[in-house]
């Protein structure tokens, strides 16, 4: 399966019918009257979550959509048939923006969750609706409204409870294929990861929670440097973040200094998501003795004043993942049972997550800013003639998709497997 998690599409609701101009005519029906139906109310378009999708790879091949438009009013006072609504599936923590006003449309984040992107137009009058006292055979009717259309940018976040973070080959992947069934490619070389990779921790029958791990970050990432500009905003929907730090980094460097250049792009990234729970790992402790790894952890905490949780475990060999899941599992099941119990908290916990989504909005926002002032007709599209397919889409048959020269979909066109 190949992996997106952007995309750019154009969304047309239906046309409104127009009202119909018609008189009653029949034999011995004198002076029948006015009878013309109206319209039928043009359809919407609306996007839905789905759980069956992990990616936004069908809209690289179609990028426009459209709602079927209303039928016109008939005589015999017959209403015209509205046009058939257009669900368009995409997945779960997709973020929708409008291009033109960067408006945040909306967000989905519940299966089967639906979002109203584009306003079906309203249907016209026929002359039946004009007719009075004085105006006893009226000629007037109103024609039916254009359906909304709108170009939308589409970001999927993962939906995940923890995630991971850390430099290059500090052993993220092979850590949630030792807790999980998930299989991400593992070497022993640095960017292996390139895609987030999700997989299901199951502790019992009912206890289980989602990790997420993205690809390593460098110094720079929070500017686009390397990978981690494109993936850090996969970590904005977790609500715990363990930060894996390699004891023993193969260039040799200071496992203290990794540390801070880490923290220092997440801050730099969102300040929010770093102020989000976040618990300490030193990761491959088998390459040092038992008295050395406790030490070396006793010494790291002392130096970084670290207050937070702090875990030693080796991620090839399983060594202290049992425990460490199992403190993930009881913080999760606390924080949920708060949220529970008193509405403040869940308040309190929405109005976080707003804050972090409004700043990684904010970072697309100027994204688009900068596309606009390098390409000033990058949202210009080429007119598209469709065709209208069985299930209310359309595909272009004379014109060239619709695409900008600044945005290139293969650019994430790798390999990923997903274990849920």
């Amino acid at each position: 399966m190949q992996f997106l998690d952007e995309a750019r599409i154009r969304v047309q609701a239906g046309k409104g019918g127009n009202g119909c101009l018609s008189f009653r005519r029949e034999k011995y029906v004198e002076r029948g009257g006015p009878d013309g139906g109206d319209g039928g109310h043009g359809g919407s378009v609306y996007l839905v979550g789905d759980d069956a999708l992990n990616t936004l790879i069908d809209f690289r091949y179609q990028k426009f959509y459209q709602a079927e438009s209303g039928q016109p009013g008939q005589g015999r006072q017959m209403s015209g048939k509205a046009g058939k609504d257009l669900e368009i599936k995409v997945p779960v923590g997709t973020t929708i923006v409008d291009e033109e006003t960067l408006e945040v449309i909306g967000d989905i984040t519940a299966i089967g969750e639906r979002l109203l992107v584009a306003q079906g137009g309203r249907r016209g009058l026929g002359n039946v609706h004009f007719k009075s006292s004085v105006n006893r055979a009226p000629r007037r009717t109103t024609k039916g409204t254009p359906g909304e259309e709108r170009r939308l940018h589409l970001e999927m976040k993962v939906m995940a409870d923890v995630g991971l973070l850390g430099l290059p080959n500090a052993g993220k992947s092979t850590l949630i294929r030792s807790v999980s069934a998930a299989k991400p490619k593992v070497a022993d070389y640095p960017f292996t990861t390139l895609v987030p990779n999700l997989g299901v921790v199951k502790l019992g029958e009912f206890q289980h929670f989602v990790m997420a791990d993205i690809p390593g970050l460098i110094q720079g990432a929070s500017e686009g440097a390397g990978l981690g500009f494109k993936f850090l905003r996969h970590l904005s929907r977790c609500r715990l973040l363990l930060h894996v730090l390699d004891v023993m980094p193969v260039d040799e460097s200071d496992p203290l200094d990794n540390f801070h250049a880490i923290e220092a792009e997440l801050a730099a990234y969102s300040p929010t998501l770093f102020e989000r729970p976040r618990w300490l790992v030193l990761n491959k402790l088998d390459l040092i003795s038992d008295e050395q790894a406790q030490a070396f952890s006793a010494q790291l905490a002392e130096r970084l004043e670290w207050e937070e949780p702090l875990f030693s475990i080796s991620a090839i060999s399983g060594a202290g993942t049992a425990a460490l899941t199992q403190a993930i599992m009881r913080w999760l099941n606390e924080q949920r049972a708060q949220e529970a119990e008193n509405p403040e908290i869940a308040e309190y916990e929405a109005q976080i997550r707003a804050a972090i989504e409004a700043e990684s909005v904010a970072r697309v926002e100027a994204h688009l800013h900068k596309l606009a002032r390098l390409h000033p007709h990058a949202h210009t599209a080429p007119p598209i003639s469709a065709t209208q397919t069985s299930t209310g889409t359309t595909e272009a048959v004379e014109d060239e998709d619709w695409d900008d020269p600044d945005y290139d979909d293969d650019d994430y066109d790798v390999e990923v497997e997903y274990v849920r």
